[in-house]
C-alpha cells in the first residue's frame, strides 16, 4: 500500500463526517428560526423593546465572540471533548429556551446558546482537518460541511413555519435537542480524539481580549445597520479595534499565543480569508433584502417567504458538493474567481427585479449567485484549513468561522446602510397628494413604517403611499444588487491573483492522539 492508500478515509471516517454535518445543520437553523417565533413569545412572555432586543441579538454576538477561545481550546483539551460539551450545553440551553418562564430567563438561554455554539463549528471543521488526511477527500468534506450549514439556514424558516402552526413557539428550540443527544451517544464510538500534544495552558486575558474586541465591532456594526451612523456604533467599532489591537500585541509576546500569528505570514491564507469575507459580504446583505423584498413588497407570509428562498439552499447544496469535483480540473483560484463572476451574474440579474415577472427574476438571480458562491466558501475554507499546521486546525477554523461572521455583519450594515439611505432620497422627494404629514414622516424612515402608515389611511391616499413606497425600496435594492455584482467581480479579480500561486497542502503524517 502506497503513502497516498494510506492517508485514504475508511468507513468509519465518511459516517462520522455525516455524524458532525447534524450540528452544524442545526447551528445554522438556529439563527433564523427564532425571527420566525418572534410575535408568539412576545405575546406570551411580553418583554420590553430593550429585552426583545438582546433576545434576538445575543445569540449571534456571543457566539462570534466565542469562535477564536473556544477554537483554541479545542486544540489543547481534545476537539471531541470540547464538540461533546458543547453538544450537552447546547441541548441543555435548548430545552431551557423551550420552557423559559420569563423574558430574562430566554435571554439567558439565548447567551447560552450563543457560547455553545462557538464550540460546534471550530471542533467540527478541526475534526474533518484531522480525519481526512487525503487533500481531495478533505475537499470534498469540506463541501459537505459548508452544505449542511447552507441546508441548515434553507430549511430552518420552513421547519420553524411549521412547528409553530402545531405547536407553541417553544418547540422550534426544542428541535436541537434529539441530534445533540444522538451525537453524545454516537460521537465517542465514531469521532476519532485529536489534540495539540504540546499545546500549553490558554491564556485567559488573551480569550478575554478576543472576546470583546469581536463582540464590540460586531455590535456597533450592527447597531449601523438597524438605526444608521452615531456616536455609539462609531465608539463600539473604535473600542473594538483598539482593544484588538491589544490582543495582537500580547500574542506576540506569549510564547504560545491564542492565536498563532505566522499563519497570517501566508499570503495565500490571508486572501482566502478575505475572499470568504468579501463574499459573505454581499451574500448576507442581499439575503436581508430578499427576505424583506418577499414579505413586505409582494405581500408573502413568513412560511411562504421561506418556501421561495428555499431553493437557495439546494443551490448552495450543489455548488459545495460540486467544488471538490471543479478543482481535479481546474486550479482553485480559477474556480473561486469563476464562482464569483457568476455570483455576480446573479447580482445583476436581480437588478432588474421591478418588472412584470419579478418573482422568477429574483428566483433566477438567487438560484445563480448562491450557485456561484458555494464554492467560494468550500474552496477558502479547506485552504485557510490545509494551509494550517495540524495542530492548530481549531484555531484556524476560529479564524474561518469569525471571517464569516464579521463579513455578514458588515454585508448587512454597509449594504443596509446603502438601501436605507437610497430608499430615504427616494421618498423624501416624493410628495403624494392626500397623505398627512405625520404619515408621510413614517413611510420616509423605513419601508415597514409606510406599510403601517398606508394601512391607517383611507382610500386611494393608502394605496398610492402604499405602491410609492415599495417601488422605492425595490429600486434601492436593485442598485444594492448592482453595487454587490461590482464587488464580486473584484473579488473575483484578487482571488484569482493573489491564489494562482499556491503552496502545497501541509502534509499529515498521523494522527495527534489524544
Amino acid at each position: 500500500m502506497n503513502e497516498r492508500d494510506s492517508q485514504k478515509a475508511t468507513r468509519r471516517e465518511w459516517i462520522g463526517l455525516a455524524t458532525l454535518a447534524l450540528p452544524c445543520l442545526l447551528y445554522s437553523m438556529d439563527l433564523t428560526v427564532l425571527n420566525l417565533a418572534v410575535p408568539q413569545l412576545t405575546a406570551d412572555l411580553r418583554p420590553s423593546a430593550a429585552q426583545l432586543l438582546w433576545i434576538v441579538d445575543i445569540y449571534g454576538f456571543l457566539l462570534a465572540g466565542s469562535l477564536l477561545t473556544m477554537g483554541t481550546l479545542g486544540d489543547r483539551i481534545g476537539r471531541r471533548r470540547l464538540l461533546l460539551i458543547g453538544a450537552a450545553a447546547f441541548g441543555a440551553a435548548s430545552t431551557l429556551a423551550a420552557f423559559a418562564w420569563s423574558a430574562e430567563t430566554l435571554i439567558i438561554a439565548r447567551a447560552l446558546l450563543g457560547i455553545a455554539g462557538a464550540t460546534l463549528a471550530p471542533s467540527t471543521l478541526s475534526l474533518i482537518r484531522s480525519m481526512f488526511l487525503d487533500p481531495q477527500e478533505r475537499t470534498f468534506a469540506i463541501g459537505v460541511w459548508i452544505a449542511s450549514f447552507s441546508a441548515g439556514g434553507a430549511i430552518g424558516p420552513v421547519v420553524g413555519g411549521l412547528l409553530l402552526a402545531h405547536f407553541w413557539w417553544g418547540s422550534v428550540f426544542l428541535a436541537a435537542v434529539p441530534v445533540m443527544l444522538m451525537l453524545l451517544v454516537v460521537g465517542p464510538l465514531l469521532l476519532p480524539e485529536f489534540k495539540d500534544p504540546h499545546a500549553g495552558r490558554l491564556d485567559l486575558p488573551s480569550a478575554a481580549l478576543s472576546m470583546v474586541a469581536v463582540l464590540a465591532v460586531i455590535h456597533g456594526i450592527k447597531r449601523i445597520a438597524e438605526h444608521g451612523l452615531g456616536w455609539w456604533p462609531l465608539l463600539a467599532i473604535t473600542v473594538g479595534i483598539l482593544v484588538g489591537a491589544l490582543f495582537i500585541r500580547r500574542q506576540r509576546r506569549l510564547a504560545d499565543p491564542l492565536i498563532d500569528l505566522s499563519l497570517f505570514r501566508s499570503a495565500a491564507f490571508s486572501a482566502a480569508l478575505a475572499t470568504n469575507l468579501l463574499a459573505l459580504f454581499v451574500a448576507f446583505g442581499l439575503f436581508l433584502f430578499i427576505a424583506q423584498y418577499l414579505q413586505l413588497v409582494l405581500g408573502m407570509s413568513p412560511l411562504e417567504a421561506g418556501l421561495w428562498t428555499a431553493p437557495s439552499g439546494l443551490a448552495f447544496v450543489a455548488g459545495s458538493m460540486l467544488a471538490p469535483a471543479a478543482v481535479r480540473y481546474l486550479p482553485p483560484a480559477h474556480v473561486i474567481a469563476g464562482g464569483l463572476v457568476m455570483s455576480a451574474l446573479g447580482f445583476a440579474i436581480l437588478t432588474q427585479i421591478g418588472g412584470y415577472h419579478s418573482i422568477w427574476v429574483l428566483l433566477a438571480g438567487l438560484l445563480l449567485f448562491c450557485l456561484g458562491l458555494a464554492p467560494v466558501g468550500t474552496l477558502t475554507t479547506d485552504l485557510v484549513i490545509g494551509l494550517a499546521p495540524p495542530e492548530r486546525a481549531g484555531a484556524a477554523s476560529a479564524i474561518s468561522e469569525t471571517s464569516f461572521e464579521l463579513g455578514g455583519a458588515l454585508g448587512i450594515a454597509v449594504l443596509g446602510s446603502v438601501v436605507t439611505a437610497l430608499y430615504r432620497g427616494t421618498m423624501a422627494a416624493a410628495t403624494p397628494t392626500g397623505v398627512p404629514a405625520d404619515a408621510l414622516a413614517a413611510a420616509r424612515d423605513t419601508l415597514g413604517g409606510a406599510l403601517v402608515a398606508a394601512s391607517e389611511l383611507p382610500g386611494q391616499a393608502g394605496i398610492d403611499l402604499l405602491a410609492l413606497a415599495r417601488e422605492a425600496f425595490t429600486q434601492s435594492m436593485e442598485w444594492a444588487a448592482g453595487l454587490s455584482a461590482i464587488i464580486a467581480v473584484g473579488t473575483a479579480v484578487l482571488a484569482a491573483s493573489l491564489l494562482r500561486r499556491l503552496p502545497p497542502p501541509v502534509p499529515v503524517a498521523a494522527h495527534a492522539g489524544s
